[in-house]
């Protein structure tokens, strides 16, 4: 059975930490699923992860519906969250729900995240009136960066973080079922946390959120030339892979892969051969 909101929703009831990481594809959804993680999200982080793009500004619904749908496939227990991607919500609500419309219904989402406050919240009412599952961001919002001036750490004076806890507010009294804090000072997101009865997911906003997300590529090590401050690191796979690929083009070069035994084995014929997927 698939986590629901209802869940997530009775974890912070309960005190109970939320899980959370993104995936983009089959392998990191299978991953995530065997992990037991309850939450997932499919995030435009994808652009920069994924597709080589260098913000999540170039990242289309196209790309959003393909790599949802590929989670969703590999992930069945997950509460499967997928982003929407720059302006394709912003223009009005219609285009919103259209577009959010579509991460459910060829996307296989059960969730979409848009970011935004205040002037967000007639959107998000308009989507969870219409039957669908959003959850917020607020604080350092990605999609905004040019706008922001770079990846910078939001709520640092009274006045901001008064503007980010009207913001977050705003999208609970929406109907969102949780709400992203993103890279704000800890005891900024500590205050919002206490006055949301929803869950907030932190990512760079300190311990004293519901729950954490993180970016699938920096909790492995994937990507070694980039490391976040606020990035758990569990892993440097990317040595791991480097190291493989290395050794594998070197036995070929030198003619040590593959053997003519390893080629086909006695028991298989090339003709019968099965799984290639070259």
């Amino acid at each position: 059975m698939r986590v629901t909101t209802r869940q997530i929703a009775q974890m912070k009831r309960r005190g109970e930490r939320i899980v959370m990481v993104t995936a983009y594809d089959a392998l990191s959804a299978g991953a995530a699923e065997r992990a037991g993680i309850p939450m997932v999200l499919v995030g435009d982080s994808l652009g920069q992860v994924v597709l080589g793009f260098d913000s999540t500004v170039p990242v289309s619904m196209e790309d959003m519906v393909r790599h949802s749908a590929a989670v969703a496939r590999c992930a069945p227990s997950p509460l499967i969250v997928a982003d929407l991607p720059f302006m394709s919500y912003q223009v009005s609500e219609e285009m919103a729900l259209g577009n959010a419309a579509r991460l459910l219904q060829e996307g296989a989402a059960q969730a979409v995240k848009l970011e935004g406050g205040v002037a967000i919240a007639p959107t998000v009412k308009r989507l969870t009136e219409s039957g669908i599952a959003v959850m917020g961001h607020v604080g350092f919002t990605p999609q905004s960066v040019h706008q922001l001036g770079g990846y910078r750490v939001q709520g640092r004076t009274e006045k901001t973080a008064a503007r980010l806890l009207e913001d977050a507010l705003a999208i609970q009294e929406a109907g969102a079922f949780a709400v992203v804090l993103e890279l704000l000072p800890p005891e900024v997101a500590a205050t919002v946390t206490e006055r949301l009865t929803v869950p907030t997911i932190g990512i760079g906003a300190g311990p004293e959120c519901d729950g954490q997300v993180q970016v699938f590529h920096d909790l492995l090590g994937l990507l070694p030339d980039f490391r976040p401050r606020h990035a758990g690191r569990y892993g440097d796979l990317a040595g791991v892979i480097d190291e493989a690929l290395s050794r594998y083009a070197d036995d070929v070069r030198h003619h040590r892969f593959p053997t003519s035994a390893e080629s086909f084995p006695a028991s298989a014929s090339p003709a019968r051969t099965v799984n290639s997927r070259e």
